[in-house]
């Protein structure tokens, strides 16, 4: 399986010199111009922190976290279509293919992390124990993305407009959660949606530890803990069942 990962991992950038630093380079690079467009043009600050850098962080941190979650949950759910010849001509365990990409994801959410690291020693934020963290809310984010992309990869192969109807599912998700702007910038009103999203509280754990330096409260975790895992757990059921007719969709 790690040879795998490290095949497929290599395979996407085999024709380009900078290789997978492409896959760093594009986040840094977006969260760059949010950071300068909003903290700089526009004055963006986040409140009771009195950090010039502090929005340009919690930025960087919330993109790093929705990269991972949108990465694996976008390839796997295309990923029985992408590999559907070789589905059809070798016989293999099909599971392997999310596991596969889902792992060469988090190679380089980790690769990425790095990079951020060196960008956040410019910037004057320092590592903290809370740091320590970060591992939990990949493995959360994972778990999430992997159950619900085998799901609606699974019926992108039965329906191929699922896969049209996730890009744009996706842009508005992104919205609504609070990766450019803040849960308390929301009108009240409005933030019962973001409370529904577990992307919320997954993409916190990183602005809290990577920003505040604080650990996750586990109470309010609690809830979309349990929607990963289910979601994790079901997409196996899922999957054991739709797997017989599979290759014959494709």
């Amino acid at each position: 399986m790690l040879s795998s990962i490290k095949a497929e991992f290599r395979g996407r950038f085999a024709r380009s010199k900078l290789g997978a630093l492409w896959m760093i380079l594009n986040p840094l690079a977006q969260a760059t111009i949010f950071a300068i467009v909003l903290s700089e043009v526009l004055a963006a600050k986040l409140p009771h922190i009195d950090n010039k850098s502090a929005y340009a962080i919690y930025l960087m941190a919330g993109t790093a976290a929705w990269g991972l979650f949108a990465e694996i949950l976008n390839r796997c759910t295309t990923v029985f279509i992408e590999y559907g010849n070789t589905l059809k001509k070798i016989a293999f365990p099909r599971l392997c293919l999310p596991l596969i990409v889902a792992g060469s994801a988090l190679l380089n959410h980790f690769l990425l992390l790095l990079a951020i690291t060196v960008v956040f020693f410019f910037l004057g934020q320092t590592p903290n124990a809370a740091w320590l963290c970060l591992p939990l809310g990949m493995l959360l984010i994972a778990f999430l993305a992997f159950g619900l992309g085998i799901i609606l990869g699974l019926l992108n192969v039965f329906s191929r407009d699922v896969g049209q109807v996730m890009g744009i599912v996706m842009q508005l998700w992104f919205w609504l959660t609070p990766v450019v702007y803040t849960f308390d910038s929301l009108p009240a009103r409005f933030q019962w949606i973001l409370k529904l999203n577990p992307m919320t509280l997954f993409v916190k754990i990183y602005q809290d530890a990577l920003l505040r330096g604080l650990f996750p409260t586990w109470a309010d975790l609690l809830t979309p803990m349990c929607i990963a895992f289910v979601l994790f757990l079901f997409s196996f059921f899922i999957f054991r069942r739709a797997s017989a007719d599979l290759v014959d969709a494709l």
